[in-house]
């Protein structure tokens, strides 16, 4: 059966297009389809078409849908490179993380404005904002691994931990009047298996992100 000599000029176009997008050579982008680099040149000069396996692979090589290929109209989503969804993606997953930061300590006003407008201001309400910060670097535990594979764990953990430990003597201090500040002691341990840990799990957690 003939193929239509449209859908053979959409393919190649496609194909062209985003090898460019993703700064291949024809030559690369045939090396990892273990083809030659004439069968890539005469794709994407529309005299002919890859088989469906080879489209397939094309697609999930650029990341991109099936249709994407065979399409002449496309998402907005596909009018920037895998690289550049990628730095979106990631920009709009820390902008929620930031949110979601922030809505905790909005909770936290929330409550302590309640508190003072019905019995008056007490310092103890501002208890209210210390109790926010372990409760953030939960949030941000949860949402650093799902997101972004985990790193800068061990130090928000750490601040997990000695946060939790302040708001204990905070809170012992402000029911009883006793400063017991002999809880802190419990973080040394409780830091150095924090780093024991995220050294056995993954090293790289302790070092600085290099810029890439």
């Amino acid at each position: 059966m003939e193929i239509n000599g449209s859908v053979k000029s959409i393919v190649a176009r496609n194909l062209s297009d985003l090898r460019m997008k993703n700064g291949m050579t024809q030559l690369q982008l045939a090396e990892a389809l273990n083809y030659s680099d004439k069968a890539v040149s005469k794709w994407e000069r529309g005299e002919s078409l890859p088989d469906l396996e080879v489209l397939i692979r094309i697609a999930e090589i650029y990341e991109v849908d099936l249709d994407y290929l065979i399409s002449a109209d496309h998402d907005d989503r596909y009018s920037s490179s895998p690289r550049e969804r990628k730095k979106r993606a990631r920009r709009n997953y820390l902008f929620i993380t930031v949110m979601a930061v922030l809505l905790v300590w909005l909770v936290a006003s929330l409550v302590f404005i309640i508190l003072v407008g019905i019995w008056g201001y007490k310092w103890v309400f501002a208890l209210s904002f210390l109790y926010a910060v372990p409760v953030s670097c939960i949030v941000l535990l949860v949402l650093n691994t799902v997101w972004f594979g985990g790193r800068k764990n061990f130090y928000i953990i750490s601040v997990l931990m000695w946060s939790c430990l302040a708001t204990v003597v905070a809170t012992i201090h402000a029911f009883t009047g006793r400063f017991f500040p002999l809880v802190f002691i419990l973080g040394i341990p409780g830091q150095i298996i924090i780093t024991l840990w995220c050294l056995l799990n993954n090293p790289d957690h302790l070092k600085p992100n290099r810029l890439t």
